[in-house]
């Protein structure tokens, strides 16, 4: 018998887009479920550490000076109906969130607290010292909690599902406790599943961030958009791809190169340390290329901050620091370079998360909504503005899970066969079944983290991104040959790790292909054979649609321009 359950909305993933998106959906009087591959508190949101911006017009700021950096920052890649959206509703959200219960960061008049981040002149970002993600993961799940909502636990989702007129009908997925299948029939389906950030070896995310919503969304029809976007950071732990915020620099920190300059003074000389995320890590790149580096990095120094302000308001990355590196921040500079940390690509969606476009515009999956990472609006274009992507989450989680709802009270319960929970089992079979060899499914993933770093990292070029391209079609042909040793279903582990590797490789493909694709430099995306943005012909985006047995098929839409025309973007 096939175990079955049905509601008219179902969140995949349970980081902050899943659980607000689960918390608008229940707020229009659907029935809603969460389903998760860990407990939602252990989901990559608790990794945000700076904060989340808001313009606040109270405070003499205003949204359109927060969306026009936005549209900068994203090289102008970015929608701007989207981006006008996210800046608009910012601030009602962060006061939603501290009605819920979020602990801000308060300054001396008792007022909600503010420090500035990357590619943005003024201080609007609010702020739980440096866990920020942490401390509203746990606001909103608490939030779940009191609605009483089911959040199914350790579950792997393995497809979507369709009805007999194509649109989504829910998710098989089989419970890794107890290795058992089940189907989740839904009238609406939001995925919240995160990014893909372990497809780069190292990376700042976590090991759970294997792309599985990307993935699943892509074979079930989705188009995934600009996914040779992909951000690095500037300023991880060499080798370890740790995070150390950049509330560090948004309170003052400054970055130094072997011989003691602030460097970035050559690169970006009116933001400095706090020009947008793709010029930093640049910077830090060539100094370290042209030899003015230390040991492949270059220097973090938060000394002359004072004790007092790192031990308030940098606590985590101070205790980082000196667990994972041995240095005390308030005595010493730490070692740190650009780290692969967010992708600005993603499923396609419109500004209400739906993944499906109207008729003549772009194919999709009616039915199918996503939110957070996982999606592509395009909010952040060629480059994600540092504290935008807690805000994305809030906002524009919000909306998907409200439309989603909505959505469902004009759809009937779908009818799906049983047999799609079968042919889910006897996949499974098949990858367990398969005999021994040498080849292991971690040097599989290694080998791929590590060709894409070294061939689609800070600086690419043609003859790279199609090395790294030859050797994904490589790990693919072993990936299909790979064998599991443990030949159970209950808690086998290295069974979901064989099946997010397969994810992965999706995503891996689509990166390659899109960087490939994209004959010029935006961005995070900087070739140095293509080396000019080239407005002309690329102010567009790049969409890859899955095709069973064949190459992907590509498509392209113009970029939304509303009010801010592409300009020379200097910092």
């Amino acid at each position: 018998m096939v175990t079955s359950y049905e509601f008219d909305v179902l969140v995949m993933g349970a980081g902050l887009a899943g659980l607000r998106a689960a918390l608008a959906a229940h707020q229009t009087g659907a029935t809603v479920a969460v389903i998760t591959k860990v407990h939602p508190v252990r989901s990559h949101s608790n990794a945000a550490q700076g904060g989340i911006n808001a313009a606040r017009t109270d405070r003499g700021d205003k949204w359109e000076e927060h969306a026009f950096e936005t549209a900068k920052g994203s090289d102008y890649l970015a929608d701007q109906d989207a981006v006008e959206i996210l800046a608009q509703e910012a601030g009602q959200d962060i006061l939603s969130l501290e009605h819920m219960g979020v602990i801000f960061n308060r300054n001396e008049d008792g007022r909600l607290g503010t420090r500035r981040f990357g590619g943005q002149k003024r201080a609007r970002t609010f702020f739980v010292s440096d866990f920020t993600g942490q401390a509203l993961l746990h606001v909103l799940y608490e939030q779940v909690m009191k609605a009483g909502l089911p959040v199914f636990e350790e579950w792997f989702v393995l497809s979507l599902v369709k009805d007999e007129h194509g649109h989504c009908g829910g998710v098989v997925a089989f419970e890794i406790r107890s290795g058992r299948m089940a189907l989740f029939k839904a009238k609406a389906v939001i995925i919240a599943a995160g990014g893909l950030g372990r497809v780069f070896e190292p990376s700042t995310n976590a090991l759970i961030c294997t792309g599985d919503g990307m993935a699943i969304a892509y074979r079930g029809g989705a188009p995934l958009m600009d996914m040779e976007m992909v951000q690095y950071h500037p300023t991880t732990l060499r080798g370890k791809g740790l995070l150390l915020s950049e509330a560090a620099r948004g309170e003052g920190a400054h970055l130094l190169n072997a011989e003691g300059e602030r460097f970035m003074e050559q690169y970006a000389p009116n933001m400095m340390e706090l020009a947008s995320r793709d010029v930093v890590s640049r910077a830090e790149q060539i100094e370290i290329n042209e030899g003015r580096g230390i040991n492949g990095c270059v220097l973090l120094d938060c000394r002359h901050l004072g004790k007092k302000v790192i031990r308030e308001r940098l606590s985590q990355i101070l205790e980082e620091a000196k667990s994972f590196a041995n240095i005390d921040l308030t005595e010493e500079p730490i070692p740190v370079c650009p780290g692969m940390h967010y992708i600005m690509g993603g499923v396609k969606t419109d500004v209400e998360g739906r993944c499906w476009g109207p008729a003549g515009a772009w194919q999709g999956v009616p039915g199918l909504f996503a939110a957070g990472e996982v999606a592509c609006l395009s909010l952040h274009g060629g480059n994600r503005l540092g504290a935008n992507s807690l805000l994305d989450t809030v906002v524009f989680g919000r909306r998907a899970g409200r439309y989603a709802g909505e959505y469902a009270k004009t759809r009937p319960h779908p009818r799906i066969s049983d047999g799609v929970v079968k042919d889910g089992e006897n996949g499974l079979k098949r990858v367990l079944a398969r005999p021994e060899t040498d080849d292991t499914v971690a040097r599989i993933r290694h080998e791929m983290g590590r060709a894409m770093t070294e061939n689609l990292g800070v600086f690419r070029d043609r003859e790279g991104m199609a090395h790294a391209q030859q050797t994904i079609a490589g790990l693919r042909e072993r990936w299909n040959r790979v064998a599991i040793r443990d030949k159970g279903q209950v808690f086998n582990t290295g069974l979901v790790r064989a099946l997010e590797l397969d994810f992965m490789l999706d995503c891996a493909e689509t990166i390659a292909l899109g960087g490939l694709t994209r004959t010029e430099s935006r961005g995070a995306h900087f070739r140095t054979d293509c080396l000019d943005r080239d407005d002309e012909h690329w102010l567009k985006h790049i969409l890859i649609y899955h095709h069973p047995g064949g190459p992907p098929h590509l498509d392209f839409l113009s970029v939304r321009i509303t009010q801010w025309e592409p300009q020379v973007r200097v910092y």
